[in-house]
């Protein structure tokens, strides 16, 4: 069994490599979606690619509440339904909403694999496991970090879950061609979507109050923050026309 010790250096080790994530990324296309490239190897449906990149997570989130002594403490399976929540969606039905027929690499499934699975010893370690027996007590829901981070993972939830419905009716079926996805937070940014996912997990680290979830919401940045501006420079040399580049920013509107 891990040590409470060996918990946190796992912590700061994933902190780590996710700046180097974020350095590497602004050097590298993640080859899926729109910068899909056969250089990464055999590929896959993107459809099933997506649930076999995200299921493992629910799975093994799970997993960790079912062994654990604390899987009837209340606070514990709340958070546990909230993040339940969002790998729900992400690997059971967002995979099904997508159009096209667009392929993933076998490498960038397995890539996200992997971490999702880190990211659920991150989450479900700290709360069934390490953190204290009575860091959550029942005031906990009804305390500020609870209530405004539930407000944060929601809103960026919906933000997120809308912003892709913008993007998968851009094209009538059939339609191939490329175009500028406006309305909603379009408006101030070109990654809305991103942004929304961004939010929703700093709330997820707020409701918990953890170093894990901190962690987390720095790894999300870390790997949607590049490819948000690659798509801005897609985008700003595809609709010279049509992108204000003096108002819509990346990822983070108004800022970044």
């Amino acid at each position: 069994m891990l040590s409470l010790q060996g918990f946190h250096l796992f912590l700061i080790i994933m902190a780590v490599l996710a700046v180097v994530v974020f350095i590497c990324l602004y050097r590298v296309d993640a080859g899926y979606g729109k910068f899909y490239a056969p250089k990464w190897g055999p590929s896959l449906d993107n459809r099933l690619g997506w649930m076999l990149m995200e299921a493992p997570v629910f799975v093994a989130m799970l997993l960790l509440w079912w062994f654990s002594a604390r899987r009837a403490d209340p606070v514990r399976v709340v958070f546990l339904l909230l993040f339940e929540l969002h790998y729900f969606h992400r690997s059971f039905i967002f995979p099904l909403q997508i159009r096209g027929r667009s392929r993933m690499p076998v490498s960038i499934v397995l890539m996200g694999v992997l971490f999702n699975t880190l990211n659920a010893l991150m989450q479900g370690g700290w709360i069934f496991y390490f953190s204290p027996q009575e860091y959550y007590p029942a005031s906990w829901l009804k305390g500020l970090p609870f209530l405004l981070g539930t407000l944060l993972f929601f809103g960026g939830m919906g933000v997120n879950i809308w912003s892709d419905s913008i993007i998968r009716h851009l094209r009538k079926p059939g339609d191939t061609a490329h175009y500028l996805p406006k309305g909603g937070l379009f408006r101030y940014v070109t990654s809305a979507n991103y942004f929304g996912e961004f939010v929703e997990w700093v709330g997820f680290a707020v409701l918990t109050w953890s170093w894990s979830g901190a962690v987390f919401a720095l790894w999300t940045f870390a790997n949607l923050a590049p490819r948000a501006a690659r798509i801005y420079d897609l985008y700003a040399r595809e609709f010279p026309d049509e992108l204000d580049t003096a108002k819509v920013r990346r990822i983070l509107p108004f800022i970044y």
